[in-house]
């Protein structure tokens, strides 16, 4: 009826991806869809392109490898696993077909972080960005929300760069806003007052993080925010400036550990900056649970995140 409204459901990153590689792949007839063993019943590549669409089966490392052929071939394959697994288990495959060679590869790696809950530490990545960082030549996005996933497998599709993807499991969100003209590859930060300098910017990375630097970043006037959807280091290495022109004291917040982590590689980069870090501490994740009970178990959440804001800006009496 007329003035009625019509509802839609935010997808989680994961079905994102899935749907708009299998739109995509309407126009574009060299993308091949892989999965291994993790697809799902009524995928939409497989439903709407059963001729380009492959369950490998439990098979990581060989499938990298499989899709490094189909790139030499001419065709823009993509495959999905267990991020534990892809940046893992496929790690020698990961650097020498899409590092080394450079490939064609956009490796799309659900389950980041511990966003697995109960499937327990052997699925959890705590580690997955610090292994991929390691090796060059590879674009790495964890994109926040239903919009950024799907504009960053766009800007995969349409690139001959190999890509890590980082994605979550069930965890659906609005992105924030970015204009049509700008690329995920951007710095995208949250409006403040012209010339405002930040006593402290937080860094988003990722979905839970952007989530919680959201919410606090209202609670505290002094306080920035940018969210990086790119954290490869090329796309660090292009942030340093304009972080620079935002604050000079940075905190990181990313659902990894902290070895290896962006606030490590942000820290090389400046090093006459302060940069500290929000992360899911050393200790290994074995407490079975949700999502948001097994990332409050490793300290990683937004008391927590207030705790370590407040500390920073001087204690209660500094804000």
């Amino acid at each position: 009826m007329e003035g009625d409204s019509i509802m839609t459901t935010l997808l989680s990153g994961r079905d994102a991806y899935k749907d708009e590689l299998a739109k995509l792949a309407e126009t574009e007839q060299r993308i091949i869809c892989l999965e291994a063993d993790l697809g799902g019943k009524n995928h939409p590549f497989q439903i709407r392109h059963p001729k380009r669409f492959v369950n490998l089966g439990i098979a990581e490392l060989a499938g990298v490898d499989i899709a490094a052929g189909l790139a030499e071939a001419g065709y823009v394959p993509f495959i999905s696993t267990f991020a534990a697994f892809a940046a893992l288990r496929a790690s020698e495959s990961v650097k020498l077909s899409m590092g080394y060679m450079a490939k064609n590869v956009k490796l799309v790696a659900p389950y980041g972080g511990v966003s697995g809950g109960w499937f327990g530490t052997t699925h959890h990545a705590l580690e997955d960005i610090a292994v991929i960082q390691s090796f060059q030549n590879i674009r790495i996005a964890c994109p926040h929300g239903e919009e950024e996933t799907r504009r960053v497998i766009r800007e995969a599709a349409a690139s001959s760069e190999p890509y890590y993807i980082r994605l979550s499991r069930n965890d659906a969100f609005d992105s924030m806003p970015r204009s049509s003209d700008i690329s995920c590859k951007d710095l995208l930060v949250e409006e403040r007052e012209k010339d405002f300098r930040a006593r402290l910017c937080l860094i988003s990375v990722g979905e839970q993080a952007t989530e919680l630097c959201k919410t606090l970043t209202e609670e505290y006037e002094d306080v920035a925010h940018a969210h990086a959807c790119y954290i490869d280091s090329q796309s660090l290495k292009a942030y340093v400036e304009p972080l620079k022109a935002l604050a000079d004291r940075f905190l990181v917040v990313e659902e990894h550990r902290a070895t290896g982590g962006t606030a490590s590689y942000l820290a090389l980069l400046m090093p006459e900056h302060s940069v500290y870090s929000h992360d899911s501490g050393e200790q290994w994740p074995t407490y079975g649970g949700t999502h948001a009970e097994v990332l409050a178990d490793l300290g990683f959440g937004l008391e927590p995140l207030r705790e370590q804001i407040v500390s920073l800006l001087g204690g209660p009496n500094g804000i």
